[in-house]
């Protein structure tokens, strides 16, 4: 992930005008380049992380729709979300898309530059519509960024380049790190061994070594059983859950996989009750939005964290 130039900031707030000074700049990420000319003014976000980077940097105002939940945006965004067209509940057409007359497009993933989605990023760029991939989404995994804080605050520092607002991403980054400090200092984790249950009752699909999952857990001082698998999340039998025993497990809520539906699976098969963490419901629970790479994740990592310390008073 490549920046060429640096906007001018507004002085302050979302209610300034977009700075037009150090533009064109060049933002690129999983092999594509596109050129702005000026802040977008008309941008479409598809897929939550991509959202809630836009939210975090206060561009709503930027923003002539947004598409493709996971589940619930974050509180401290909804008002903001709120007042954004949203173009539909999953991927908007093409057409659609251009209907909105958008200078700019950013997805979290490949598939919202599909052909029945946005469109192929280069026929975008033919139309002068700007395009911009999280590095977590890139379809080559050898220009996938590596998972982790630093690579988020990456992206949303490019994001707010683009948008000519640079400093509000100091902002974010500043505030999130100051989170990690305090859960590096308080470690609630430490000690435990956690299996992060995102989905799947046949088999497990578990948060492997090389993910959003593994990034929280780090955070928290805990151990992944799962860890020396690798990509981010990784297919286990049950057989492997029940020989680990954790001391913990994760549920990741979505609306494809709740974490009531997950809960109940473990309860109800007669071998998955037995596991210590199920008998002692030392279970605890995320939103998948806060377990993947976005500005979400540090959310995700303090929600472990304060559960595990009810679970170390309970």
């Amino acid at each position: 992930m490549l920046l060429s130039a640096c906007a001018g900031a507004p002085t302050d707030a979302a209610d300034a005008e977009p700075a037009s000074s150090g533009f064109p700049v060049d933002v690129t990420s999983c092999g594509h380049t596109s050129t702005l000319d000026a802040p977008p003014k008309a941008a479409i976000t598809m897929n939550q992380g991509a959202t809630e980077v836009a939210l975090a940097l206060g561009l709503e105002d930027r923003l002539a729709g947004t598409a493709y939940l996971d589940d619930a945006v974050a509180p401290r965004f909804a008002k903001a979300y709120d007042s954004v067209d949203v173009l539909a509940a999953e991927y908007p057409s093409h057409e659609t898309v251009l209907a909105e007359e958008p200078d700019f497009v950013y997805g979290s993933y490949a598939s919202a530059f599909e052909a029945d989605a946005a469109g192929r990023q280069a026929e975008l760029a033919e139309l002068g519509v700007g395009t911009y991939l999280s590095p977590f989404g890139c379809p080559d995994a050898g220009d996938k960024a590596e998972v982790g804080f630093a690579s988020v605050w990456d992206e949303v520092h490019a994001v707010a380049t683009a948008f000519g607002v640079p400093e509000r991403a100091d902002e974010v980054e500043a505030e999130q790190q100051a989170v990690v400090d305090e859960l590096a200092e308080t470690a609630a984790g430490r000690g435990l061994d956690v299996f992060w249950y995102d989905s799947g009752d046949k088999t497990a699909y578990a948060g492997a070594g090389e993910g959003g999952p593994q990034v929280v857990l780090d955070a928290v001082g805990a151990t992944n059983v799962f860890a020396g698998l690798d990509g981010g999340w990784a297919e286990v039998s049950w057989e492997q859950v029940v020989k680990a025993d954790p001391d913990v497990i994760v549920l990741a809520d979505a609306s494809w996989s709740t974490a009531a539906e997950k809960r109940a699976h473990l309860r109800r098969d007669p071998v998955l009750r037995k596991l210590r963490a199920v008998r002692e419901d030392r279970i605890v629970t995320v939103a998948y939005s806060e377990s993947t790479p976005g500005v979400r994740l540090v959310d995700g990592a303090q929600k472990v964290s304060d559960q595990l310390r009810e679970l170390a008073g309970s």
